[in-house]
């Protein structure tokens, strides 16, 4: 009963409105003998006239006015809030958790996410800085931000980043005492900065690799962080060796505040990539997120 009657007002509303059974009829994509039928089988339901009917025009009676009036605001409420959604379907709204590495969240998305967040205020960036391999499925995570090669083989990686290098990087002052290492092997005799894994626990290695060869190193040192900012000051005042990406260390080498060593066993390697569950059913806001975030050549 509901029912039948919402959809007879919503003709009753029309047929108002354009004064005309036969434009009405065209408006609500029904036949003019049907819409007549409906508007009738209203009246008598109701037991009162609502519209009146000439030759040429038709218009709302008295009834009919007061009817009108009282539904028609709240018709017209419906219409807005179903337009709104319609908008929202083509505006992606909502929140999308990120986890990274602090120099990928700094270098790589850093200037993508601020355009993004101007040109969609609709969709909130929650980025958390993490030098682990966080586990993004138990953490709640969409998505995460690793170097290529770290990336377990059942998420899906789209790339985000260039290439990078790394770069073995000492103050003068540190080489004032001690030879310049050769090959990676003859870092063990060296300080070096470790870099800890926080959540596996240990340290990084140090991986190297030439026409080929890949060494990979254990070094020891009197420092170890979970911060690549930290393990660069570490450097530049003199307490060891440092293992970073080479844009965070070009300015100081330029400057002489740091010495390289090693370059040609730093060979380019595949750089971030941010990577998602291949089960993960993409949400409007999530989709427009990947698409800033793609690296293009």
């Amino acid at each position: 009963m509901i029912r039948e009657t919402v959809s007879d007002l919503v003709a009753l509303i029309a047929v108002a409105r354009e004064g005309s059974f036969t434009r009405a009829a065209i408006q609500l994509g029904v036949s003019q003998p049907a819409l007549s039928q409906t508007i009738r089988t209203l009246e008598e339901r109701l037991g009162v006239r609502l519209l009146s009917r000439t030759t040429r025009s038709v218009a709302p009676t008295e009834a009919g006015e007061r009817l009108l009036r009282s539904i028609e605001p709240h018709f017209a409420q419906i219409e807005g809030s179903l337009s709104a959604l319609t908008e929202l379907k083509d505006r992606p709204s909502g929140t999308v958790r990120i986890t990274a590495p602090q120099h990928a969240a700094e270098t790589v998305l850093w200037p993508r996410l601020a355009k993004l967040m101007r040109s969609y205020p609709d969709i909130t960036i929650e980025l958390v800085s993490d030098e682990g391999l966080t586990n993004i499925v138990s953490e709640r995570f969409d998505a995460g931000v690793r170097v290529g090669e770290y990336i377990e083989k059942d998420m899906i990686a789209v790339r985000v980043g260039p290439a990078m290098r790394q770069a073995i990087v000492g103050s003068p002052a540190y080489f004032k005492a001690r030879q310049v290492p050769r090959r990676p092997e003859e870092l063990t005799g060296h300080r070096c900065i470790n870099m800890r894994r926080v959540t596996r626990g240990g340290y990084f290695p140090w991986e190297f690799e030439k026409r080929g060869r890949e060494v990979n190193v254990r070094v020891d040192g009197q420092f170890a962080v979970s911060s690549l900012e930290l393990a660069r000051k570490a450097a530049l005042d003199g307490l060891g060796l440092a293992y970073l990406p080479d844009d965070m260390v070009q300015e100081h080498i330029v400057r002489k505040q740091l010495v390289r060593v090693l370059e040609d066993w730093c060979e380019p390697f595949p750089g971030y990539h941010l990577y998602y569950p291949s089960s993960r059913q993409h949400a409007p806001a999530f989709a427009v997120f990947l698409e800033a975030l793609r690296f293009r050549d």
